[in-house]
């Protein structure tokens, strides 16, 4: 078989299995994915500002203070932050890590699939020696009953071998503070008891967990006129009340899509 040939066989089996990509430099962008065992940039990064984010002052002081101490290489906790979908959770994490990131802290963003938690020590391993801190994001976190997840976390979060460095910590949301299926039943297969007891103890293992709550008319009012002012749209409180009736309840989430609809209508651009 002669060189020539050989080349081409070469060529069609790089086509047919590509080379793993390689793994962006951890000191080069602000937020990352962590995907396929590599750390990838994040192709956009634009966290909302912090005084967007309205009716959950407690929770952003929390997280804003814990990750700028994270930032100095100073004790920090990781943080489990549970409650109502669309209550702004993940965008808090975000926007805190925007926050810092403008006040000049050494810290990024790294974002991991809820099916990947079986590879954080690869990505401990890659981030413990680099001069930055990471806050590690995995979001809307669930358990199936017969799922090894909340050991494998729990061990990472305090005590196991592979315990996370000291420049990461984890920002977990979640649905339900103690991420327990609320038909669990004594019934159930698998002693479900048991798988119960894992998950409160995994969410014992959160230093800093913040409950996150449904908001009331006037903080919903209060979060749609806030975005109006930041991309100067005209906005007409009952009509976004209307909006979110329409769509079965107030949020942060529901008032974003009404201020998306509203740019569209007035051309605007956000």
């Amino acid at each position: 078989m002669n060189e020539d040939l050989l080349a081409r066989i070469a060529v069609a089996l790089e086509r047919l299995a590509p080379s793993p990509p390689e793994s962006a430099d951890p000191l080069g962008h602000p937020a990352y994915v962590w995907r396929e065992g590599v750390l990838q940039a994040a192709r956009a990064f634009a966290p909302l500002p912090l005084d967007l984010l309205e009716g959950m002052d407690a929770q952003r002081d929390a997280v804003v203070g814990n990750l700028r101490r994270l930032a100095d290489g100073l004790p920090a906790h990781d943080v489990l932050l549970w409650g109502a979908r669309g209550t702004g959770k993940s965008a808090l994490v975000k926007a805190g890590v925007g926050a810092v990131q403008a006040e000049g802290g050494a810290l990024a963003l790294v974002e991991v699939a809820g099916d990947a938690l079986a590879s954080l020590p690869r990505l401990f391993a890659t981030l413990a020696d680099v001069p930055r801190s990471f806050a590690l994001f995995i979001d809307d976190l669930g358990f199936g009953e017969a799922s090894e997840a909340p050991r494998l976390l729990r061990s990472m979060l305090e005590g196991g071998a592979e315990a996370r460095p000291g420049n990461t910590r984890l920002h977990v949301t979640a649905n339900r503070r103690h991420i327990v299926p609320r038909d669990l039943s004594e019934n159930d297969p698998v002693n479900p008891r048991d798988v119960a007891d894992d998950k409160l103890a995994l969410a014992d293992r959160f230093g800093l967990s913040l409950g996150f709550h449904v908001v009331d008319q006037p903080t919903y009012v209060a979060i749609v006129e806030g975005y109006a002012r930041a991309y100067g749209l005209t906005v007409e409180p009952s009509e976004a009340i209307s909006w979110a009736t329409q769509r079965g309840g107030r949020s942060g989430r529901v008032a974003w899509q009404y201020v998306v609809e509203l740019a569209g209508r007035q051309g605007k651009r956000l």
